[in-house]
């Protein structure tokens, strides 16, 4: 098949998914073609050594990508980012009839910045066999904060749903995030499950370096860590007051930064949690040491009605690790948990009950811990593999197109 991806991200910004898909598409025997932006996330900067410019295209044996020109304004702010989607969907709009119109079957890894590009290019390409692959929700709390670019939100808002009305298929990165495509105006028999897979090259099981137990343990005290954000999604001072609560019997590890970095900062030092420590942000290289070095990795989500249908990424990492999991999260993120039996779960948002999780998994045996981890990795591999994943990406996007020409017929 000849495939087209659409991207707002692609290598080399941390854009796994699509990257890793187009990589294995291609090695299948697949010609694949990328349209997608310069390089500029997250700082919002173009990255040193790249010049945006038109008729920017780098070739493999199967894969092509085509980069083309974005507004990059760097201050994060709402009228910034709104700029950017907009100029990105007018970029698209001048390339993507010509780079992309002979294709059989259109990818999209739909996040909100790419909804205004795709709108556009589904226009220009006709009735091209799409498949979205959607990552988020545009939340109605993000739509009121957007300030200035308020105005766009209620045609972000339609535009989503005219597009789940025209694709052919779309694949949802968690079960409940389904049903929030179908109340946005989706077929529901159109809609399929396929859960995001991790970079294994370097999420494995691994053993902890010397340097990284230095970093992470200060004892034989059972440490939970958590890697990542720190922003308002994870609500991580629920986890401060709890671990703040059950003192010496365990340690949090907060490794990495984040808007909310200062004020969970805060009340760590205000509760004088001395068993809370911070860590800054590592190379993800790093990162599969200190899995091995902590006991447990904490996932967390705040109590959010879009958030109860996400599976952060932090989760499949932390399974292909072999790494058991404790879990302040609601929908299907605690379900995944459950069900593979890798680790402990709790209500989002309700530090006593997180509490009580974390007193748990401190009494939990050793072995009984590398057992989770075991069942962890044992599911990660059978549902959420990047083999498992291209697999359902590859069967929806040959479905697409088998339907397509049976209507042309």
């Amino acid at each position: 098949m000849k495939i087209g991806i659409l991207s707002y991200h692609f290598p080399p910004e941390p854009a796994f998914i699509p990257g890793s898909l187009a990589e294995e598409l291609a090695a299948r025997g697949h010609e694949v073609r990328v349209l997608t932006g310069f390089p500029d996330y997250p700082g919002g900067h173009v990255y040193p050594g790249w010049r945006q410019r038109w008729r920017h295209q780098t070739h493999s044996e199967r894969l092509t990508v085509r980069r083309v020109p974005r507004y990059a304004g760097g201050d994060g702010s709402a009228g910034t980012r709104m700029a950017s989607w907009l100029s990105f969907a007018g970029s698209v709009a001048l390339t993507g009839r010509r780079y992309l119109g002979d294709v059989d079957a259109l990818y999209v890894f739909q996040l909100p910045a790419v909804t205004f590009a795709t709108a556009g290019l589904l226009r220009l390409l006709g009735r091209v066999p799409t498949v979205l692959h959607v990552q988020d929700i545009w939340p109605e709390e993000e739509q009121t904060r957007a300030g200035e670019a308020h105005r766009f939100s209620g045609r972000l808002g339609a535009t989503l749903r005219r597009i789940y009305q025209e694709a052919d298929g779309i694949a949802v990165s968690a079960p409940s995030m389904g049903e929030l495509v179908v109340s946005g105006g989706a077929e529901p028999g159109r809609v399929r499950v396929v859960l995001n897979w991790t970079d294994e090259r370097i999420f494995r099981p691994t053993e902890p370096s010397r340097a990284a137990q230095r970093l992470i343990r200060r004892d034989s005290r059972c440490v939970v860590m958590h890697a990542g954000t720190i922003g308002v999604r994870q609500g991580l001072e629920t986890a401060v007051r709890a671990a703040a609560a059950l003192g010496d019997r365990m340690d949090l590890v907060l490794v990495g930064s984040g808007a909310e970095e200062r004020r969970v900062r805060g009340l760590a030092a205000e509760l004088r949690a001395d068993n809370v420590r911070f860590v800054e942000r590592r190379s993800p290289l790093d990162m599969p040491e200190l899995y091995a070095a902590a006991d447990y990795q904490l996932v967390m989500l705040r109590d959010l009605p879009e958030l109860r249908g996400m599976v952060p990424g932090k989760l499949q990492a932390a399974l292909s690790c072999a790494s058991p999991v404790v879990a302040s999260a609601g929908g299907d993120t605690a379900s995944v948990v459950e069900r593979a039996r890798a680790g402990l779960s709790c209500p989002p948002e309700d530090w006593a009950a997180l509490a009580d999780r974390f007193w748990l998994a401190a009494a939990i045996p050793p072995p009984a811990r590398v057992d989770m981890g075991r069942r962890g990795r044992d599911a990660y591999l059978r549902e959420m593999s990047l083999r498992a994943g291209v697999d359902r990406i590859e069967q929806m996007l040959q479905d697409v197109t088998s339907r397509a020409g049976r209507r042309r017929r």
